[in-house]
């Protein structure tokens, strides 16, 4: 299909539609300028050292929605760029970025065409962000691409086991298999289309694009771990199975 895929403009459509009322319902878990963490459970990034020190760094966020993580590194020396395909969510961005005292370019783009030069970042990063709503076999060269050589490339997403675990009819997880492991990569309902591999497919991915793998950390929520995405998985499922996975990349020098 020649121009933007359809999915790019449905995912597109429904986080314009939809932005208003995310921003709302998370805002307690996400405006939080005084720390990094890590997905539907905030597992935190002082405990998990995904990105490291990021002082002086040039940071990518691919799909950062409001940009709360940017804010963030910003405050501590890093030099982020914020990309989202919602304008909306930008508009968000905009805002929270005002009222933290930071400044930085945010950029309304498609993950699997950046408008950005090869080699352009240290770090290319992102948070349940446009891994999950971009096709993963254009998004994730189109990673590799803008990575100076050395560089990291590290990415939460919901896990393969969580995805085949989805009940649509009750519209959160359970302790059954309900969708296919063997060639899973698009889910698709009214409203968006989301992305996922298996694991071996997602490694061979990730070298077949010259990525190194350097590590696959599964986030564990604490027994009082509390979160406002819990139609996303119940403490109780979330701590018996991984509903998430960090990747952790590193373009060859």
């Amino acid at each position: 299909m020649s121009g933007t895929q359809r999915h790019v403009r449905k995912n597109r459509r429904d986080w314009d539609r939809t932005s208003d009322e995310y921003q709302r319902e998370h805002a307690a878990q996400l405006n939080r300028w005084d720390r990094l963490a890590w997905g539907t459970w905030g597992a935190p990034e002082s405990r998990l050292n995904v990105l490291g020190d990021v002082e002086g760094k040039q940071l990518l966020e691919f799909g950062c929605g409001a940009a709360q993580w940017s804010i963030t590194l910003a405050r501590m020396g890093a030099h982020p760029v914020g990309m989202d395909l919602s304008t909306r969510q930008l508009q968000h961005a905009k805002e929270l970025m005002a009222r933290a005292g930071v400044s930085f370019p945010l950029v309304n783009a498609d993950a699997e065409r950046t408008p950005f030069a090869d080699e352009s970042f240290d770090v290319v990063f992102c948070d349940h962000g446009a891994t999950t709503f971009a096709d993963p076999y254009r998004s994730i060269p189109e990673a590799a691409r803008l990575l100076r050589p050395g560089g990291l490339f590290a990415f939460n997403i919901e896990s393969p086991i969580h995805f085949v675990c989805w009940n649509d009819e009750k519209e959160t997880v359970d302790d059954r298999l309900h969708l296919d492991y063997f060639g899973m990569h698009k889910w698709e309902d009214d409203e968006s289309v989301n992305f996922m591999l298996p694991y071996g497919e997602w490694i061979r991915l990730f070298r077949a694009t010259g990525l190194e793998l350097e590590d696959l950390i599964e986030p564990r929520p604490g027994a009082n771990a509390r979160s406002t995405y819990l139609d996303y998985a119940s403490i109780g499922w979330a701590r018996r199975w991984p509903g998430e996975n960090i990747w952790k990349l590193r373009k060859p020098r």
